[in-house]
């Protein structure tokens, strides 16, 4: 019981250090300041679909993140928010078809991140014009990188996803 305890604590802190790197990386190369925003982290919302704990692992990610590359307090507070409804989102419907799985993370995001935009960060812009440029960069960010991902780590599965 002890080892699967650790080894769950291990894979969220891993996933949650992957996260960050991937959107700082992200951020180094400017994917993450203009209207479509590419984020390469988006991409590991996919991963409750193979294991309940990306959950944690998002969402810590998604804090950490936030709070490093200097988000002001709602998107700190509200951000991770989005990402873990949609991770809860993508574990729930794990068992329906594969091709389910960004549906989550893409509609929390746009859904929520457009009011951080508007509200806390008081962007020039309306809600739905930051809905379909958010809603754009969260199908190509868990939409295509996270279905190409999932694809490659279907095919290892059985030897990364093991169950203890």
């Amino acid at each position: 019981m002890k080892n699967t305890k650790l080894n769950y604590l291990t894979q969220a802190a891993m996933i949650a250090a992957l996260y960050v790197v991937l959107t700082m990386i992200a951020a180094a190369l400017g994917l993450d300041h203009y209207a479509i925003q590419l984020r390469f982290s988006e991409a590991l919302t996919i991963l409750p679909f193979f294991i309940p704990s990306a959950i944690p692992g998002l969402y810590v990610g998604c804090l950490l993140s936030n709070m490093l590359t200097g988000c002001i307090l709602w998107d700190i507070l509200l951000g991770p928010v989005a990402t873990l409804l949609g991770a809860l989102g993508t574990y729930a419907l794990r068992r329906k078809s594969e091709w389910f799985a960004p549906l989550p993370p893409i509609i929390a995001n746009t859904l929520i991140i457009p009011l951080i935009l508007s509200y806390a960060y008081h962007f020039e812009g309306s809600l739905p014009y930051f809905m379909l440029t958010v809603g754009t960069g969260e199908v190509l960010s868990c939409g295509v990188l996270g279905m190409i991902l999932l694809q490659i780590l279907k095919k290892y599965r059985k030897q990364l996803f093991r169950e203890n």
